[in-house]
């Protein structure tokens, strides 16, 4: 007599159900120590230049970068197009203008908490995406990060006086705007590759936001510092990061890619005790630990019961196969 099978779990379609490992560690670290300064860039490069530059300068020297590297500048079917011009809006042009609009009068403990809060932001994304709520433990792996990322920021908060109301609402929405952008380019890196769509993504983010920028530099002064700032940002925060982060998400999903941003305010809170001689409390170091237990939570595969519902196990296969022939 055949016995009965135990009730099957497969991963879900938004996850490939490949092992995070050590790959995909470095990509996440790698591009968490880039991100992980760019308010500081950014905070350099707003004392001297109009806002609207930032968002411009970031994606036209993202953009050089990666017409550097030959694999970049593969061609994209034209049918691909239209979704290439909507991630320039909403992945780069939108969220580049709004953080450094909101960090004109918050706090960078804010904006990096705020910030760490878009794996939370891309599961509920995800989820509507997917038709699809998340499991429980992946809930409760995205709410541990973010508490660490909490408790890191609360001392600076407490410090700087932290943000007004516009700021918070600035920063919320450049946030959602990311989330909704890396379900609506996972598939597409996938399948043409990480380098060749971000760099058609900058090149569409130039456009839009061209007008501004052109406009603003009349109203900006370039001093080296500003200009090294933007160049750094650009070049490494929005083209080489960019790049890798496109891979991550590739490779794992969107919310598991997501798993670098819980790191950035550890990276921004180490910048500070070295560069600039910033305390560093009890709790933010408890914070940091918290942050570590709730990354690697959430590099866990997301297993769902049966099939996922609406072919969710069909797509996990694919996934999988294609992670497989990546590496």
């Amino acid at each position: 007599m055949s016995s009965i099978p135990l009730r099957s779990t497969v991963t879900g379609p938004d996850d490939t159900g490949a092992r995070f490992g050590p790959p995909e560690w470095a990509l996440t670290g790698a591009t968490a120590l880039v991100w992980g300064s760019s308010f500081l860039l950014i905070g350099i490069a707003i004392d001297d230049v109009a806002t609207p530059v930032v968002p411009f300068a970031r994606v036209v020297f993202g953009a050089l970068a990666l017409l550097c590297v030959p694999a970049a500048r593969r061609m994209l079917p034209r049918s691909e197009w239209p979704r290439i011009v909507f991630l320039g809006l909403v992945w780069m042009a939108i969220p580049f203008l709004l953080f450094p609009m909101a960090q004109e009068t918050t706090s960078s403990a804010v904006a990096g908490m705020i910030n760490g809060a878009l794996p939370v932001f891309t599961v509920a994304v995800t989820a509507v995406f997917l038709r699809r709520p998340p499991t429980a433990f992946r809930v409760l792996a995205v709410i541990v990060g973010f508490g660490g990322i909490a408790l890191i920021s609360y001392g600076s908060i407490q410090d700087s006086g932290g943000a007004d109301a516009r700021g918070i609402v600035l920063l919320v929405l450049a946030v959602l705007s990311y989330a909704v952008a890396v379900n609506v380019s996972t598939p597409i890196q996938r399948k043409y590759g990480s380098l060749p769509v971000i760099l058609h993504v900058q090149l569409a983010a130039v456009l839009w936001t061209a007008p501004a920028g052109l406009g603003g530099i009349s109203d900006s002064t370039f001093t080296v510092e500003a200009v090294a700032a933007l160049a750094v940002l650009g070049a490494l925060g929005t083209g080489v990061a960019f790049a890798l982060y496109g891979l991550l998400l590739a490779r794992t999903g969107p919310v598991r890619g997501m798993i670098g941003v819980f790191f950035t305010p550890i990276v921004a809170t180490v910048l500070g005790v070295v560069f600039r001689d910033e305390p560093l409390s009890i709790i933010s170091v408890v914070g940091m630990m918290v942050v570590i237990v709730g990354a690697a939570m959430t590099s866990r595969p997301d297993r769902v019961p049966g099939g996922g519902g609406g072919g969710g196990g069909g797509r996990f296969v694919a996934g999988r196969r294609q992670a497989r022939l990546s590496r």
